[in-house]
């Protein structure tokens, strides 16, 4: 008898793996039911299990939705460690991020920085918003911290307004650094047209969930809606390198 039980017990545990992937299989089939039932037209980019039993996380772009398993409930909002103090949903969100701003070239942004940066921020930004206006006038400041700062522009006014206007004209103009530093001060530069990529940075910025400039998004894909002074950020991104070695 206790060798009849021990095999069933270890054909339990062969199968269990085997049951529990079937029924994660079944969830994300009723989740997908679900979600095109609501938006027949958008395909999302991926459904996975949180750590929370029972709960799906399913991210399209830079949003980040809660299904339970059986497709009847849905949560939205932040999901959050309360042992680690993470949030789960920012750092589901930072990967595709990242991997958005990773895709653009740096000749295809406006970047500020010292040789040898330590770090490297990119920034939506508006010529004319007053934060980002404040932010590039201590952009030396950045710079002397190490930080390299990659500028894609963002004018909130949308395609056509003055904003927009001044970002295609900085960007053709010879010298981009140049003309961005004058449009910065409030200075008149010469109204210019070309190819360029200001539309499609837009684009990318509402895909990443840009709500407001300057928008800064570090490294590792985390976004900081609004300005930063020098110092602050530098001590934020020291303090992301002394938590990456602990982790080695």
């Amino acid at each position: 008898m206790r060798a009849i039980a021990t095999s069933v017990l270890l054909m339990l545990g062969l199968m269990l793996p085997a049951a529990s992937f079937a029924g994660e299989k079944e969830d994300v089939e009723r989740i997908q039911q679900r979600w095109h039932a609501l938006l027949p037209h958008v395909q999302p980019d991926a459904i996975e299990p949180t750590p929370v039993d029972g709960l799906y996380a399913v991210r399209y772009k830079a949003s980040v939705y809660y299904f339970t398993g059986d497709g009847r409930y849905l949560l939205s909002g932040s999901l959050v460690d309360l042992e680690t103090q993470e949030d789960l949903t920012e750092q589901a969100v930072a990967g595709y991020r990242k991997a958005q701003i990773d895709a653009v070239p740096e000749s295809e942004m406006i970047v500020y920085g010292p040789e040898h940066p330590r770090h490297t921020i990119t920034v939506f930004t508006d010529i004319d918003c007053p934060y980002c206006r404040k932010l590039h006038r201590q952009m030396a400041e950045y710079n002397k911290r190490g930080i390299k700062v990659r500028y894609l522009l963002y004018p909130r006014a949308g395609v056509g307004s003055e904003s927009y206007r001044k970002a295609v004209s900085v960007w053709c103009a010879e010298d981009r650094n140049k003309a961005m530093d004058a449009a910065k001060a409030g200075k008149p530069i010469a109204e210019k047209t070309c190819e360029n990529p200001v539309r499609e940075q837009m684009a990318l910025g509402n895909a990443v969930g840009v709500q407001g400039t300057p928008a800064i998004v570090l490294e590792n894909g985390e976004m900081i809606p609004g300005y930063q002074p020098p110092a602050q950020l530098a001590r934020r991104l020291e303090g992301m390198d002394q938590e990456k070695r602990a982790r080695r």
